[in-house]
């Protein structure tokens, strides 16, 4: 990945890390020099598009028959080009910016693998990583594999709700405050959010920005669910804000955005002194993303705006949601209505079962969601993910009480598990 006046001295000992060094605001992991990954890597060096024209390629080891299709081979480790232009054309006017397709758009596989790489390039041993609570599950053995240390800020539901929305769970800005220290490397903001649905407000992701900015830290900008917001919530990008763009990595997903999760393409948008560094790590953690599937997610973006794909696609999940909903309705249970991505947190508190129910020993000792999951999948054959699970010990308290139920499914399946489910009826208590 080009860095325009730093690319040079990158590849030239300590001259390129004081260069950047004195670019960059956030300086990255020390691991990244001692391992060489800064220097621009061999591959890249004698990739066809440095050689002549007609020099035959000898040196990397790709076949040069059948499979009879191009895209069957490498990518570049930055990405395949197609693609790239596809992600400046699709996302660019959403962040305002004519985005440079060498040094701002990186392709990785999947999205969890981009920001795992940005852990890697970033992180130092003890380097503290803020994330609200629930959190993707990733997150945390990514920052731990990297040395990082976690520190946790719960999302507060507003109980007194009859019926809350995903917006009913509060950030405490003073609490977030409080977990700011001088070792602070990184907060993740995942909005909308997995599991809550929350779509973070501008207030709130200003609130953020403001924080960033006064303890010079990064923004991970976890928005792999950003077509999917719903009842005329606008999704707003913390990279768009004043002042942000320099510190905020934007991770994206074909997965998520074509429901193709087994593809495993993903991109990080940024500036070049986050995803130069970047780009060093995902080199040598996969070296590149899948070709074809790259191609294919390129297609995708290039024609999703003519064919109205996020509009058409936003209606059927609003549809989706609406048959899991109504079926806990029916049942009188209490939930957290989704206002972005596609899951529904159940409250399961009024769900009771035998003294003497077999348990197997992985949920013992574990919350109580955990045995609720258990249970409903076994008595209900619905299955559920205990929400515990998302949370550190001290803050458990506040996610054993749901259950995520994700509504990615066609409606005639969430139609059966649907009637299903109201076979909880007789285990509930009043």
């Amino acid at each position: 990945m080009s860095l325009p006046a730093t690319a040079h001295a990158l590849t030239n000992g300590t001259s390129g890390a004081a260069v950047v060094k004195s670019k960059t605001p956030i300086p990255c992991a020390s691991r990244l020099k001692a391992g060489r990954a800064l220097a621009q890597d061999v591959w890249s060096i004698y990739s066809a598009a440095n050689l002549p024209p007609d020099c035959i390629n000898l040196g990397q080891g790709y076949m040069n028959f059948a499979p009879p299709v191009a895209t069957n081979h490498y990518s570049r480790p930055k990405g395949r080009l197609r693609l790239r232009q596809a992600i400046k054309e699709f996302y660019g006017p959403q962040l305002g910016r004519d985005l440079d397709v060498e040094s701002e758009i990186l392709i990785t596989s999947g999205a969890n693998e981009g920001e795992y790489s940005v852990f890697v390039a970033f992180l130092e041993p003890g380097d503290e990583v803020i994330m609200f609570e629930p959190f993707f599950d990733q997150y945390l053995a990514s920052v731990a594999f990297n040395s990082g240390i976690p520190v946790y800020v719960p999302l507060h539901p507003r109980l007194d709700k009859d019926k809350p929305s995903s917006n009913d769970w509060i950030i405490d800005f003073e609490e977030l405050r409080r977990a700011i220290t001088p070792r602070t490397k990184m907060i993740i903001v995942n909005t909308p959010h997995n599991p809550v649905g929350k779509v973070f407000t501008l207030e709130e992701l200003e609130k953020i920005a403001d924080l960033a900015k006064e303890h010079n830290f990064l923004v991970m900008a976890d928005e792999v669910y950003d077509s999917l917001v719903f009842d005329e919530k606008k999704h707003v990008r913390i990279a768009t804000l004043p002042g942000m763009w320099e510190r905020t990595v934007t991770v994206g997903s074909a997965g998520k955005l074509f429901a193709a999760t087994g593809w495993r393409v993903g991109w990080l948008i940024g500036p070049v002194h986050i995803l130069y560094p970047t780009l060093a790590a995902t080199t040598r953690i996969v070296f590149c993303t899948n070709s074809p599937l790259q191609e294919a997610s390129a297609v995708g973006l290039e024609q999703a705006n003519a064919r109205g794909f996020v509009e058409q696609q936003r209606n059927e999940y609003e549809e989706r949601r609406a048959v899991l909903t109504e079926g806990f309705d029916r049942l009188g249970m209490k939930y957290t209505m989704p206002e972005g991505s596609y899951f529904v947190l159940l409250d399961i508190s009024p769900l009771d079962w035998p003294e003497d129910y077999p348990f197997p020993e992985s949920v013992l000792g574990r919350g109580k969601d955990f045995k609720a999951c258990w249970f409903i999948a076994m008595e209900i054959s619905v299955s559920s993910i205990p929400v515990s699970e998302f949370y550190c010990e001290e803050h458990r308290s506040i996610g054993e009480v749901y259950a995520r139920f994700s509504f990615c499914k066609d409606v005639g399946t969430l139609g059966h598990a649907v009637e299903r489910l109201q076979g909880l009826a007789k285990y509930l208590t009043n």
